[in-house]
């Protein structure tokens, strides 16, 4: 039987109900000991067969096969906020090129980040080869609009914008690209995560971002579909600096009601 995407294989279904109760949009029910859809409004997240004990549901167009989960792995609390209390934005970075394999691992976690109606839509293109012409771009155009910056910022008027001025010799930038910036932004931070985890550093480049969506020929450049935008750009390098201690940062602010 299939409804939507959702293939259900009543042969194989022993009417749990475990799909039912995961399922996002209300739209399972048991009918006579068998799972069955109610309507047509599945929003494919494909919760009802990752839950399946009998692997009985499957979804139609939902992408690669899935991994099964052979144990519960849990990340260590302590270890997980220190990562955070210690990362820094790294502008300096070692020639040394990142290897092939550790980029699609990174890649990897953006690609099975959660998004918001499970739109998955997120999208990447990965600067290497093309890395300095692209920056080029974005130098030229915040060349032409720095005179304007500085007369509202004294920090942008001791910015020297050199031809490195984005990504800081560092050897792959990853621009991320989505329909809801919001959704990008978190496949930014799983991508971060994997990244630090293999010992490099990180720069979110705020800056190549902003230069990219204001410009159509970068945005040309890297081919940003229609209807999707940049959604942040990660700088990726070993770091040429050890910092040794976290930065101050302000009280918890925080109310429970």
């Amino acid at each position: 039987m299939k409804h939507n995407g959702i293939i259900i294989d009543t042969e194989k279904c022993v009417g749990c109900g475990l799909c039912g109760k995961v399922c996002a949009a209300h739209n399972i029910r048991i009918d006579n000991e068998t799972a069955a859809t109610v309507m047509d409004r599945c929003i494919m997240c494909g919760q009802c067969s990752a839950v399946c004990p009998k692997k009985a549901i499957s979804v139609s167009g939902g992408g690669s096969g899935q991994i099964e989960k052979t144990e519960d792995p849990r990340l260590d609390p302590d270890s997980v906020l220190n990562a955070i209390r210690f990362r820094r934005s790294i502008r300096s970075f070692q020639e040394t090129e990142i290897p092939k394999e550790i980029i699609q691992q990174i890649l990897e976690a953006g690609r099975f980040t959660h998004t918001a109606k499970n739109m998955q839509d997120v999208s990447f293109v990965v600067l290497d080869r093309e890395k300095d012409r692209i920056e080029k771009m974005a130098v030229d155009l915040f060349k032409k609009i720095k005179p304007l910056a500085d007369l509202f910022s004294p920090m942008a008027k001791n910015n020297k914008i050199d031809k490195h001025f984005f990504f800081f010799k560092a050897p792959a930038v990853i621009v991320i690209l989505a329909k809801d910036r919001v959704n990008g932004i978190l496949a930014a931070q799983n991508m971060e995560f994997v990244a630090e985890a293999h010992g490099l550093g990180v720069l979110y480049s705020g800056f190549f971002t902003s230069a990219a969506n204001a410009s159509r020929k970068i945005k040309k450049a890297i081919a940003v579909p229609k209807g999707k935008k940049v959604a942040m750009t990660l700088v990726l390098g070993y770091p040429n600096v050890k910092f040794l201690r976290s930065t101050p940062h302000k009280e918890l602010d925080v109310r429970y009601m």
